[in-house]
């Protein structure tokens, strides 16, 4: 998973998106009279437009299914990893809800997503989502959600600070040596001037840490054990504390939380940072960025990149019309070309941030094209700022989050602050502490 605010995904259309609501039968027709489902993550009121387009979503839909009544709630944020497993395992969770892919595993195996097998078919698309996407809420050839999401992780960086420190914008860099020059050259712009954004806390210090050694062929965990303390680790690290203490590159202040480098992104003083597509429509609709400032290349090295995303499960409780109604709401409103999130005129007219190629649950399918088709016909953003991108991706080899993600994220978060806050720390001891409380962690199953 991202442990930022994952499930408030803006997908190109800026619609904040997902759903909770309940479950159903196998057939093709409404779920009847007298249904009522709950769909959690209504924009905020901060954001009215975007809200309203959530409202007449709504609207239409129920004007579609009649006797279905949707009821919303503006959760934010959707997910939160500090809350999730009680709410889960407390019977608390919504009727349709989002799920991590790292929480994928644990959530099937212990029966707290419904087995949707049978009713697939209501969303109509369901065969063009990914194979390799459908696999993962799969298990013994049941399968238990909807994938939604698909993401990789690219290099954001600020177009128009390359240009002021010289650095041509059309050749972002290939390699984390590359990277570092980059940084020290917009660092060197003045005060206030980071070249390369990264954390050290919060989980995100590890959770980029795994970006960074999965970009450099290293492995997080191998055969149940943790591999991460590998001469990949130890460059992960080295580069770091470099940028921080040798180039003085990477800003003093120790982020902590995924909103805080995204706050220092969209000011526009911060040259590069690690993300998926979706940073970019992040750090111009919530951080205030300058649309025609921000591009996405390959990640550095480019040996392999992280990868995750999310699905919509159901909650077991639910009865077999509340089940049909939700599922013809993931249909209608996630996985509909045209409609609902991927009404991309909608998303144009109302001012959002459309042309990001940030979602690539479809692949190539007839579906997968005709919503690349329309995101691209109603682009609002520079979309040939995200081509090197685009035309890498395929190359890049997707790696998945390990097991005990979080855990040990936060495990890591301690190596990557040090490096980032001490000049004389110890590189080999950090990294053989963290493989000693990561193997305790991963040997608990």
């Amino acid at each position: 998973m991202k442990p930022r605010n994952l499930a408030i995904f803006l997908i190109s259309s800026g619609l904040v998106l997902t759903a909770t609501a309940c479950g159903g039968d196998d057939s093709d027709s409404d779920a009847g009279g007298g249904v009522t489902i709950t769909v959690a993550c209504q924009p905020a009121k901060t954001a009215p437009k975007t809200r309203k387009a959530w409202d007449d979503d709504v609207a239409a839909f129920e004007k579609a299914h009649p006797g279905v009544k949707v009821k919303s709630t503006d959760q934010q944020p959707c997910y939160d990893p500090k809350t999730f497993a009680a709410k889960i395992a407390g019977g608390q969770m919504e009727t349709v809800f989002v799920v991590p892919v790292t929480n994928y595993t644990d959530v099937i195996a212990k029966k707290q997503a419904k087995d949707i097998t049978g009713v697939t078919n209501l969303v109509k698309n369901f065969g063009d989502i990914k194979q390799d996407a459908r696999d993962m809420v799969t298990k013994d050839g049941k399968v238990y959600g909807v994938p939604n999401v698909n993401y990789s992780v690219g290099l954001v960086y600020n177009r128009a600070l390359f240009e002021k420190a010289g650095l041509d914008p059309e050749a972002p860099p290939q390699t984390w040596d590359e990277v570092r020059a980059a940084a020290k050259k917009i660092a060197d712009l003045g005060d206030g001037y980071v070249g390369y954004g990264e954390y050290g806390g919060g989980n995100v210090g590890g959770w980029h840490f795994a970006q960074s050694i999965f970009s450099r062929g290293g492995e997080m965990v191998v055969d149940g054990k943790a591999a991460f303390n590998s001469a990949e680790g130890k460059a992960v690290l080295q580069t770091l504390h470099d940028m921080r203490w040798e180039d003085d590159s990477v800003g003093k202040k120790v982020l902590i939380g995924w909103e805080t480098l995204m706050q220092q992104m969209g000011a526009g003083k911060t040259g590069m940072m690690l993300g998926a597509p979706d940073v970019v429509t992040d750090v111009v609709q919530k951080f205030q960025g300058k649309v025609e400032d921000y591009g996405i290349t390959a990640i550095p090295e480019g040996k392999a990149s992280l990868t995750g995303g999310e699905a919509y499960m159901i909650n077991p409780k639910a009865n077999a019309a509340e089940t049909k109604a939700a599922m013809q709401w993931i249909d209608f409103q996630f996985n509909t070309p045209g409609k609902g999130r991927h009404d991309y005129a909608r998303g144009k007219a109302n001012g959002d941030p459309v042309g990001v190629p940030n979602n690539d649950y479809m692949g190539d399918s007839p579906t997968g094209q005709e919503i690349i088709k329309l995101r691209n016909d109603n682009a609002s953003l520079p979309v040939e700022n995200y081509q090197t991108y685009i035309d890498k991706a395929a190359s890049v080899t997707a790696k998945l989050e390990p097991a005990k993600a979080q855990e040990l994220y936060a495990v890591l978060d301690v190596a990557m602050s040090a490096v980032l806050t001490r000049e004389n720390a110890d590189i080999d001891k950090l990294l053989s502490d963290a493989e000693t409380k990561a193997n305790k962690i991963l040997a608990q199953g």
